[in-house]
């Protein structure tokens, strides 16, 4: 795994795109079906660790010399801020719905942060840039909503039981069960809430992505891979990509 901070990935990422490998970067993508993934996850369903793996599937899979498949979860919020010039304590309110409708509508009330719907336009313009931009995986924050009508994105949703759930955010925030059972709801329910509030969708709703797995019957690697293979089956692999 890459072990670049997050922000610095960003930063590499944003970097080496604008810089171009050689040939304009309209005609690097012109050669590749897919440009970008989002995957929706139901919380604890390992959606990290499986785009981290995408990520290094598709770019083992690239030719030499092109800008790398990058993976933006907890840095998007930071390149959001960055797009905007917002200060840093703002990423709070950047996250998924997490704070209540009646915590955000006080905090707007008296001015503790720019109005919601100006921070969802805000998070929208950054995650439109980055699929422009391209060999993007974008998690959460209504990313595959936002690109919907882009037929260059590959959209995911990764799903599991609650048992299993339970295990994998128990192991990696160290939490007692009834932590985590408490974490998991309040998550869920603000991402699902986010969606209905900003985009009036359901995020449990198959039709809005290309492919829904259970991560409780396929492990993360293979997740990865399938959704891989998915892309570079549809001409996603650029002409000259190993095999």
């Amino acid at each position: 795994m890459i072990a670049q901070p997050s922000f610095e990935r960003c930063k590499a990422f944003i970097d080496c795109q604008l810089q171009g490998p050689g040939k304009s970067l309209a005609l690097a993508r012109s050669s590749e079906r897919w440009r970008a993934v989002t995957i929706s996850r139901q919380t604890g369903s390992g959606a990290h660790a499986v785009g981290e793996e995408l990520a290094e599937y598709l770019q083992a899979h690239s030719p030499k010399n092109t800008p790398p498949w990058t993976l933006f979860d907890r840095n998007l919020v930071e390149k959001v801020l960055q797009d905007h010039n917002l200060p840093e304590r703002m990423a709070r309110f950047l996250a998924e719905d997490r704070i209540s409708e009646l915590q955000d509508t006080m905090d707007e009330l008296f001015g503790l942060h720019p109005p919601s719907w100006t921070l969802v336009r805000q998070t929208t313009e950054t995650i439109l840039k980055l699929v422009e931009l391209g060999r993007v995986i974008i998690i959460g924050r209504g990313g595959g909503i936002i690109t919907r009508n882009l037929d260059y994105v590959f959209h995911v949703r990764l799903v599991g039981s609650l048992e299993r759930r339970l295990e994998h955010v128990q192991e990696h925030y160290k939490m007692e069960k009834k932590a985590a059972e408490e974490f998991i709801q309040q998550e869920d329910r603000g991402r699902r809430r986010y969606l209905r509030k900003y985009f009036a969708l359901e995020i449990d709703d198959p039709l809005l992505y290309h492919a829904v797995i259970n991560t409780d019957l396929v492990p993360y690697r293979l997740a990865a891979r399938m959704i891989g293979d998915a892309l570079l089956s549809s001409g996603g692999a650029p002409a000259g990509a190993k095999a």
